[in-house]
């Protein structure tokens, strides 16, 4: 494991948000869905894609609030045009387990 500095891992961007919408991604290669998500005043909202149709249905991720990292560059994915990366932890079989934060906070708070 490479470590890193304070310094680095201050600047990535983890924030909270709160997921507004959910649609299926058909032109995906891998299944996943098409998620906005609303960061607080300050960022706004935000488009992903995310691989995560194992374990949540839409309306599962509807309303949930999520821990993401915002500051990474736009990705095109195919057709679609990625601004943050939905954080979670992958298991075995492959499937991904959101980090969530455990109680509800103001959207937009950074992991610190």
């Amino acid at each position: 494991m490479e470590e890193i500095s304070w310094q680095q891992f201050d600047v990535v961007e983890l924030r909270t948000g709160t997921i507004i919408e959910v649609d299926n991604f058909p032109e995906a290669r891998v299944p996943a869905y098409k998620i906005k998500a609303d960061f607080g005043p300050e960022i706004g909202i935000k488009k992903s894609s995310a691989q995560v149709t194992d374990l949540y249905s839409k309306n599962e991720l509807l309303g949930r609030q999520i821990i993401a990292v915002i500051n990474f560059p736009p990705k095109q994915i195919g057709p679609f045009r990625s601004e943050f990366l939905l954080t979670g932890f992958y298991q075995e079989d492959r499937s991904v387990v959101l980090a969530v934060p455990e109680r509800l906070v103001q959207n937009g708070a950074k992991l610190g």
